[in-house]
């Protein structure tokens, strides 16, 4: 729209204050590479679901209570008692995992076609801290309702920082707020939970502002040089993207209303008891690969028995710090992919052992959901060394070693020559 189409008080206000324009401008305007396919859609689905959960979160906020003996109480009022509290509860319960699965989708795409590297290591990396801002926000959310399994998962998790050195006690106590999980401890993660998603709003708007930069990767993994390579975002790729959500809220909205315990465990639906431990402490879905990793140190394990770090710190230490390892080394993608090749389109050895990866990652999560005893010990061992081999070893490796096949000229080359094949 320019600026003579404009009407008169719309034209006022954007002299003023250039909304109007910059929305033109970035949504409307704005050139996308014409061969993006529907891996692209997640990004915007992941702000859709940020948006859906932001708003069922404040109607919570205003009818639970942050207090041990009322919390669990004040969830059954929501479930029972509010107009529509039951509905509002489940697509904010189910909403989380949905957020992690179009997160974890987005991430694994961009591993794929290379869209960490140059010069979008920035944008990645925001996109990094975005999971572990959401990370902490979905624990400190679990926490919430009260029950055994939000009671015993948050004693569990909290007290992983004692395992460090000197200050590990005084985080622990700075956490639970006392001496142990209690009142002031949920106190504490109910604060949090409602402030952390602002947060990932303000890293959202810097993830955007980034991609605004130097406009979105395609899965040729070649810039758009041309006009030709263009397209603008507005009709094409929202009509794309819509499509895309009302596929998307089909599968959402069939967790809600037919399976709405799919992802929870039956556990949290009894009143936290700090005198009766679960027989099976387990966190959400989106945690088993950390806790599977977590796990995996134990005294007798090779990459901790017969190495250096055996003499430096406890197997418990060495667990945390691998955890937290498998999501920050993520952060160094840009420069442990040395190929001047971006998709794997063109690198088929690297494609190859992505897809390995890919398998691992599943493994991780379901052994993070077993028992840590028998076979399970010895296969959560062998998919956390290659977890780290992959990440180490493999990529710099390969992304050095490998001949890629050559890319084409020019993203309008590839779809004009595709479309007459």
């Amino acid at each position: 729209m320019s600026e003579k189409q404009m009407h008169p008080i719309i034209k006022w206000i954007d002299y003023r204050l250039p909304v109007f324009s910059f929305m033109e401008h970035e949504l409307h305007e704005y050139p996308t590479p014409k061969n993006l396919n529907y891996w692209w859609n997640f990004g915007s689905l992941a702000g859709i679901v940020l948006v859906i959960m932001l708003v069922t979160g404040i109607v919570l906020a205003m009818h639970y209570t942050a207090h041990v003996d009322y919390a669990f109480d004040s969830v059954e009022r929501i479930m029972r008692d509010v107009n529509y509290g039951w509905l509002i509860r489940y697509i904010h319960m189910n909403g989380g995992s949905m957020f992690f699965i179009v997160v974890y989708i987005h991430m694994f795409r961009g591993l794929y076609y290379g869209s960490y590297q140059a010069p979008r290591e920035i944008l990645w990396m925001i996109g990094v801290f975005i999971l572990l801002a959401m990370m902490a926000t979905a624990f400190m959310g679990y926490v919430l309702p009260w029950g055994q399994m939000s009671f015993w998962g948050a004693t569990v998790i909290t007290n992983l920082f004692s395992a460090i050195p000197i200050v590990g006690d005084s985080i622990v106590t700075l956490l639970w707020g006392g001496f142990s999980v209690d009142n002031p401890t949920l106190n504490r993660f109910f604060s949090l939970h409602y402030l952390m998603p602002f947060v990932i709003v303000g890293l959202v708007v810097l993830h955007l502002w980034a991609l605004h930069m130097h406009k979105s990767n395609n899965p040729l993994g070649i810039d758009a040089k041309t006009d030709q390579d263009s397209l603008p975002f507005h009709p094409y790729y929202t009509i794309k993207d819509l499509f895309g959500l009302g596929a998307f809220l089909i599968f959402f909205a069939y967790f809600v209303f037919f399976q709405p315990n799919f992802f929870g465990e039956p556990d949290n639906y009894i009143v936290a008891n700090p005198l009766q431990t679960p027989p099976h402490i387990v966190p959400e879905w989106y945690f088993l690969p950390y806790y599977a990793i977590l796990r995996a140190f134990t005294a007798d394990f090779f990459l901790y028995a017969y190495t250096p770090i055996a003499w430096i710190m406890s197997a418990k230490l060495a667990g945390v710090l691998a955890m937290f390892a498998s999501i920050l080394l993520l952060l160094l993608m840009p420069w442990l992919d040395g190929s001047k090749v971006k998709s794997s389109k063109f690198r088929p050895v690297y494609a190859m052992f992505f897809w390995i990866f890919f398998l691992d990652c599943i493994v991780l999560g379901v052994v993070g959901g077993k028992p840590a005893e028998g076979v399970w010990i010895y296969i959560g061992q062998a998919t956390t060394t290659y977890y780290f081999v992959h990440l180490l070893v493999i990529i710099p490796l390969v992304s050095r070693l490998e001949r890629p096949k050559t890319p084409p000229e020019s993203i309008s080359a590839a779809v004009t020559s595709k479309a007459e094949g």
